[in-house]
This record gives C-alpha cells, sequence and structure tokens, in this order.
C-alpha cells in the first residue's frame, strides 16, 4: 500500500480488522515516499481501498494528484489478488 495512502486510512475511523491491519504492516522505504507491506485477505484490502475513495476528491474535497496516484496504485495492486479459498 502506497504511504500516502496508509497516513490517510491513519487518520479514518476503521473497524478494528482494518485498525490492526495497518498497525502491523512493515514500512519500506521507497525514494522520496514510503511503501507499508500489509498481509491481509483481500476483502479487508478492498474495505480499505473503498476507504481510501476521498483521495480522488469530490464531496467538495480538493484532489491533490500525488494522493489521487496512490489511490490508483493501490486500487491496481488489490485488483491483483486473487481470493484464497479453501
Amino acid at each position: 500500500m502506497p504511504g500516502k495512502a496508509a497516513d490517510f486510512l491513519r487518520t479514518t475511523e476503521l473497524d478494528d480488522a482494518e485498525r490492526a491491519v495497518l498497525d502491523q504492516g512493515a514500512t519500506v522505504r521507497r525514494g522520496q515516499g514510503y511503501t507499508l507491506r500489509v498481509s491481509a485477505v483481500s476483502a479487508v484490502h478492498r474495505q480499505l481501498l473503498a476507504r481510501c475513495q476521498p483521495l480522488d476528491g469530490g464531496h467538495g474535497v480538493p484532489a491533490v494528484p500525488a494522493q489521487r496516484k496512490a489511490r490508483r496504485e493501490y486500487e491496481n495492486r488489490v485488483s491483483t489478488i486473487t481470493p484464497i479459498r479453501p
């Protein structure tokens, strides 16, 4: 998960499972920013992605290009996740 998306999520209200995923993530430095490596089932990633929707702007909130890009990158990564079936 891109660092800008993780920073945004830390300031929002999350349920216990989502908060635990963020708290247990490992920070990896990448150039100017960072990536947060998190291990979670695809459903939790999709919930987190849905909560990142305000980063695209709208609802009177200005869109910051770097945040929009971070949300898009996270969306691309989440879309490649295939659910594991028992």
